[in-house]
C-alpha cells in the first residue's frame, strides 16, 4: 500500500492539476500542477475558500455545491479563472465528488498551456526552416565571395599603376566584411559543450559586461532564486546569447530614456512540468531579462528572432538570432512580451540533458 508521502509525489508527477476540496468549498490540497497554475502554494491557500483563490461565476460555486449534493460528476470546458493576482486563464475542469470522504476532487487542464505548446512548436519549426534557409544562403554566398577575393588580389598584383590598388583592396574589404556577415549569420561555429553550470555566474558576467559598458549609468537589479542547481550549458555561449539580450535592451534604453532612468532585471525561477516542443521537462530554468525601455514596435515583434530584423536604425539584426540558435543548441526555448515601458525576454532551459 502506498502513504501518504507516495501518494503526494505521485499527484506531485502529474502534468494536470488536482484539486481537492472540502464540503464547504475550502482548499484542502494542490498538486505541484496547481500551484503553478494558480500561482499560488498549497500551504499558503489551504483552507481558503475556492472563490478566494479563483473566481468564476456564481453560477459555477452553486455547481459545486449541487455535486457535492447529488454525487454526479460533470466537466467544464473553456472556463475563464481570474487568479488573486488578477492573471487570468482558460481552463477545462472536471468535478469528481468524493461522497464517502466529504471531497470535491478537481481536475484541471490548462487550456492557455496547450495554446502555448502549439505556438511555441510552431515557432520552433518556423525557426528551425529560417535557420536551415539562412544556412544554405551562407554557404552559397560564401563561395563566390572567396573568387571575387581572389581575383582581386591576383588583379592587385598585376596593376601598373599602385593608385589603382586602393579599388582592388575596396573590393577586398568588402569581400572580408561580407564573410563576416555570413559567418555571423551561421552562429557559433562548434556545437555547444554542455556540462553543469551555474547559471547565476552567467549573469554576473553579462551584469560585469553590461554595467562596462554603460560606465555604471544604468541600474541593474537581480532577482534570483539561489536553490536553482546548476544547468547543463555551454558558459561561452549561455554568455554570448543573454549579452545579446541585455545588450539590446541597453541601446534601447540609452536611445529611448536615457541609461540614468533605465532598468533591466535579471531574474531566475525554477518552473515545473514544462514542455519545450516536443519534450516534456519536469523542471526547467527560467532566465527573464527585462527591461524599462521602450518596447518593441507591434510590426516586428513577431520577427525579432528572424535574422536581419532590428528595431534599432544602427542594428544589425542578428543578435537576436544568434541568442535564439544557441538557445536552440541547448535543447531551450526563447520567448518576448513587450509593450512600451516594459519588455522581458523569458529564456527555458532544462535541468537535464534527458
Amino acid at each position: 500500500m502506498l502513504n501518504d508521502r507516495q501518494l503526494r509525489q505521485l499527484l506531485d508527477s502529474l502534468t494536470s492539476a488536482v484539486l481537492v476540496l472540502d464540503d464547504s468549498l475550502l482548499l484542502c490540497y494542490l498538486n505541484s500542477a496547481a500551484e503553478d497554475l494558480l500561482a499560488a502554494s498549497s500551504s499558503r491557500v489551504s483552507g481558503q475558500p475556492l472563490a478566494d483563490v479563483v473566481r468564476e461565476s456564481a453560477a459555477a460555486q452553486q455547481a459545486l455545491r449541487n455535486a457535492l449534493a447529488t454525487g454526479e460528476k460533470y466537466t467544464v470546458r473553456r472556463a475563464t479563472w481570474t487568479l488573486h493576482n488578477l492573471e487570468t486563464r482558460t481552463v477545462d475542469y472536471s468535478v469528481s465528488p468524493v461522497p464517502e470522504l466529504g471531497l470535491l476532487l478537481l481536475e484541471v487542464q490548462s487550456m492557455d498551456r496547450l495554446l502555448r505548446i502549439a505556438r511555441e512548436d510552431a515557432l520552433i519549426s518556423a525557426q528551425e526552416t529560417t535557420r536551415n534557409l539562412v544556412r544554405g544562403m551562407a554557404h552559397e554566398v560564401k563561395n563566390p565571395l572567396g573568387g571575387i577575393r581572389g581575383a582581386a588580389q591576383l588583379l592587385q598584383r598585376e596593376l601598373p599603376d599602385e593608385e589603382l590598388a586602393e579599388y582592388t583592396q575596396i573590393i577586398i574589404d568588402e569581400a572580408d566584411r561580407l564573410r563576416n556577415l555570413v559567418d555571423r549569420l551561421l552562429g557559433p561555429r562548434k556545437p555547444a559543450q554542455l556540462k553543469p553550470t551555474n547559471v547565476h555566474e552567467i549573469l554576473e558576467r553579462v551584469a560585469q559586461l553590461i554595467d562596462a559598458e554603460c560606465d555604471g549609468e544604468l541600474k541593474i537589479r537581480r532577482d534570483y532564486d539561489p536553490s536553482i542547481p546548476d544547468i547543463p550549458g555551454d558558459s561561452e555561449q549561455l554568455i554570448q546569447a543573454l549579452l545579446n539580450i541585455a545588450r539590446n535592451a541597453m541601446q534601447a534604453i540609452d536611445e529611448s530614456i536615457g541609461l540614468a532612468s533605465g532598468e533591466i532585471v535579471l531574474r531566475t525561477r525554477i518552473q515545473r512540468q514544462f514542455t519545450i516542443g516536443k519534450h516534456h521537462c519536469p523542471l526547467v530554468c527560467r532566465i527573464e531579462i527585462e527591461d524599462n525601455g521602450p518596447g518593441i514596435a507591434e510590426d516586428i515583434r513577431e520577427r525579432i528572432f528572424y535574422p536581419m530584423i532590428s528595431g534599432r536604425a544602427e542594428g544589425s539584426g542578428l543578435g537576436l538570432s544568434i541568442s535564439q540558435n544557441i538557445i536552440n543548441q541547448h535543447r531551450g526555448l526563447i520567448k518576448c512580451d513587450s509593450r512600451p515601458g516594459q519588455s522581458v525576454f523569458q529564456i527555458y532551459l532544462p535541468l537535464s540533458n534527458e
